[in-house]
């Protein structure tokens, strides 16, 4: 079936209507980054079998009785808007709540249900003890055995979500039958959204974007086509003061205690190779043990960092790097700038543009992992991987990413750069790819059975002329938007 206002997500949309073709009750939790479009695609996929939908809410009230009858509250008029007939008066606890949607289920038709608990974490609350036993019992007593439920949870608490849904070892364990990490569009998906919504970009305008705002529907959905990109990365991040609370709501809404999680995304924010995890211990001052690994390991899950292996010591580092764009963007041009921090037109080609652009570029790449495979004609890598080392001469040497195809005994050795236009590489910068290439086929990393590849990868192509000798395959920015 074809969905014309769904852009890109072909694997979840598959996912969801296996779900609603099964002959059995369904259960599938599906959680992201704040903003990427989970509710969207639910509500397109399932919209006519949609029966009944309760959102929700993010209240500042502190007190747990009032926030949860309000949340109750909020349910029961779900109800009586799907069409519950109001003989009953407000639940007061989640039994009660539970009770009341099965008895509204059961007098329906008996055909395919979807039960729609959005932003589940707002929900639940900070207490989400009993509503969460509740949900289970509903489930395992009743959802479960009628074979034409499809239950499907939403949330952008990741945190929350993994601990008291995905990996609950309570009620609910073992019970889904389906888990959607839902991520940011990639730049196919993103170029698909600007022509479908009459922007005229070219493709390097769209990779500036996406280095700025990340592949966030919500975001592309702010900007104007009637304006030029600089107006619009002018708009959003430089002349709107709420830019900063944008900032903190994503990590309000990833997790409960966001004050540690913002801590360790602006310290990631000042290196942007990123930091092993006794660096970022001690940045941020949060002692390694079970709650800093459960931070890493959250803010992987929503997306916000990424964990990567290098090689070149004695011992592999697992290095943690903060990759969400809007993040990274922020924190570099915005946070803790004040009124010197100018304007988008004022700042391309400046050096302070060209520093952030091209170590964003990398992340972009990085993250078009499979698109830049394709292009080289690689259909498996035993693993990818960045390497800092030193050369026989002592001098030290790094590789942002190695792609290892034992397959065919091939390491690809990938350069990333930004450019405007054609990259040209000069006498000093191929005497630097000299140096790198010697320095990791001299190291103990290297396979000496393996022979090299060394990739450009650039916006616009590399110029061929008599330093570019060493270069083997050349990927594009092109072949990213594949």
């Amino acid at each position: 079936m074809a969905y014309t206002n769904i852009i890109g997500r072909t694997a979840e949309i598959k996912v969801l209507e296996r779900f609603l073709k099964s002959t059995k009750s369904e259960f599938v939790a599906i959680y992201g980054r704040r903003r990427v479009g989970k509710s969207f695609l639910v509500e397109e996929v399932y919209k006519e079998h949609i029966v009944f939908r309760a959102v929700g809410s993010y209240i500042r009230e502190k007190n747990e009785k009032t926030y949860k009858q309000m949340q109750l509250d909020h349910f029961y008029e779900g109800l009586l808007d799907y069409g519950m007939a109001e003989e009953t008066s407000p639940p007061v606890c989640w039994r009660e709540a539970f009770r009341l949607l099965r008895r509204y289920l059961e007098s329906l038709p008996h055909k395919r249900k979807v039960v729609f608990l959005d932003e589940l974490p707002w929900l639940a609350g900070s207490q989400a003890s009993e509503m969460i036993a509740e949900l289970g019992y509903f489930w395992n007593s009743w959802a479960d055995r009628q074979r034409n439920i499809v239950l499907v949870v939403c949330g952008s608490a990741t945190s929350w979500m993994l601990d008291n849904v995905i990996r609950d070892y309570g009620g609910l364990h073992g019970r889904l039958t389906g888990t959607i990490r839902l991520l940011p569009f990639t730049l196919r998906e993103c170029e698909s959204y600007f022509k479908r919504n009459g922007f005229h970009l070219s493709r390097y305008e769209m990779a500036v974007a996406y280095m700025a705002f990340g592949g966030v529907p919500y975001y592309l959905d702010r900007l104007d086509k009637e304006k030029n990109l600089s107006e619009n990365i002018d708009d959003f991040f430089f002349r709107d003061e709420k830019i900063h609370q944008e900032f903190k709501d994503v990590y309000t809404g990833l997790y409960a205690t966001s004050e540690r999680y913002v801590d360790v995304v602006k310290a990631l924010g000042t290196r942007f190779y990123g930091m092993t995890r006794q660096e970022l211990s001690e940045a941020v001052g949060i002692e390694l043990g079970g709650t800093f690994s459960k931070i890493l390991d959250n803010l992987h899950e929503s997306g916000i960092t990424r964990e990567y292996p290098r090689y070149g010591k004695q011992r592999v580092e697992t290095v943690y790097q903060l990759k969400d764009f809007f993040s990274m963007f922020y924190l570099h041009f915005i946070y803790g700038k004040g009124v010197e921090r100018g304007n988008w037109r004022t700042l391309q080609r400046t050096p302070a543009f060209y520093a952030w652009a091209g170590n964003t570029f990398e992340m972009l790449c990085i993250g078009h992992l499979a698109q830049i495979k394709d292009t080289l004609r690689i259909s498996t890598i035993s693993r990818n991987y960045c390497w800092r080392g030193e050369a026989p001469d002592g001098t030290g040497a790094q590789i942002d990413l190695v792609l290892e195809w034992k397959g065919e005994r091939t390491d690809y050795l990938c350069e990333m750069k930004f450019s405007e236009h054609l990259f040209t590489i000069d006498r000093k910068y191929e005497l630097e790819l000299e140096h790198k290439i010697d320095a990791f086929v001299n190291s103990r990393r290297h396979t000496k059975t393996h022979s090299v590849q060394l990739v450009m990868v650039t916006t616009g192509g590399t110029v061929r002329n008599e330093h570019s000798k060493d270069v083997n395959q050349e990927v594009t920015l092109d072949d990213l938007f594949r």
